[in-house]
């Protein structure tokens, strides 16, 4: 049974076809989840009860799904379905929306089973959008190399890498990390980085080393609606370090400002101009997604 103070036993989840209080729910030890992280997940963020690029969210899951030849018995509509319906159970104001696939139960060996019936999971959790302190005073973050395996861009439960990065910042006394791989960027613990030089955004290529993370497409059509230029290739490690400005995105993080890199200001040490720009738009966006 579920102790923790902080999770909420009773509110309702999707698990195979059933809705079922969170305490209640149940997997086999079996399910190839639990034994080899044989998986995948989307996490989709609501504002006002309206999911938050929901579309863009689905087609990585399905995209996913189809990387890892899971085969799933749902199309856009039930995935939508779901979620909306989830959505209203719950009625939280902000909320994220955590969607999981996994190749199911079956018995233990590395190869694909021939017969398994995916475990489809899904449950509704209420999230705070950033603070005005972490968006007025930003984040601290260090460097490590990124010593995850060579297909970031899928987006997997197995987030052992994910996890040891989140620690050394926890380890470090700082809010997160930026990882390189042979000296170039690649992205943070869980989120997608960019860099501000010279007026122009600087981010890293949409390749197998990162996660594309929604917020990066979100980021490109608000730096073209703010008259930025968006330059796509690789970043090495001098360029972070000497950068004007730095910031992160990810789903529930929006995006923020990185004001601290390896014990030395950013910039200023302050938020900059371009994170200004874009924060004000991405602001405005949620908001006439909330009024509409």
């Amino acid at each position: 049974m579920i102790t923790d103070a902080d999770v909420d036993v009773d509110s309702i989840v999707y698990l195979n076809g059933e809705y079922l209080r969170l305490g209640d729910a149940r997997i086999s030890v079996l399910d190839r989840g639990f034994i080899f992280g044989d998986g995948v997940y989307e996490v989709v963020p609501v504002y006002s009860g309206r999911p938050f690029r929901m579309a863009q969210h689905l087609t990585r899951l399905e995209k996913n799904l189809a990387d890892l030849r899971i085969s799933v018995d749902m199309d856009r509509a039930d995935w939508e379905a779901l979620i909306t319906d989830l959505i209203h159970r719950e009625d939280h104001r902000y909320c994220m929306v955590y969607l999981q696939v996994t190749r199911g139960i079956a018995r233990r060996d590395h190869a694909f089973p021939k017969n398994s019936t995916p475990t489809i999971f899904c449950m509704v959790s209420p999230f705070e959008r950033p603070c005005a302190q972490r968006r007025e005073q930003g984040l601290s973050a260090i460097a490590i190399p990124d010593i995850r395996w060579l297909r970031c861009d899928i987006k997997s439960i197995s987030l052992l890498g994910n996890v040891l990065a989140k620690q050394a910042a926890v380890d470090a006394g700082v809010d997160d990390v930026i990882q390189f791989r042979d000296g170039y960027l690649t992205e943070g613990s869980s989120n997608n980085i960019w860099v501000a030089k010279d007026g122009r955004l600087l981010a890293p290529p949409k390749t197998n080393l990162i996660l594309e993370g929604i917020r990066y497409g979100f980021v490109e059509e608000l730096v073209a609606q703010v008259g930025l230029e968006l330059e796509v290739r690789p970043i090495a490690e001098h360029e972070v370090a000497t950068a004007d400005e730095l910031m992160l995105t990810s789903a529930t993080t929006e995006i923020l400002p990185i004001v601290q890199f390896n014990s030395q200001p950013v910039g200023s040490g302050t938020p900059g101009p371009l994170y200004q720009k874009l924060r004000s738009a991405y602001d405005q966006v949620i908001d006439n997604l909330e009024q509409a």
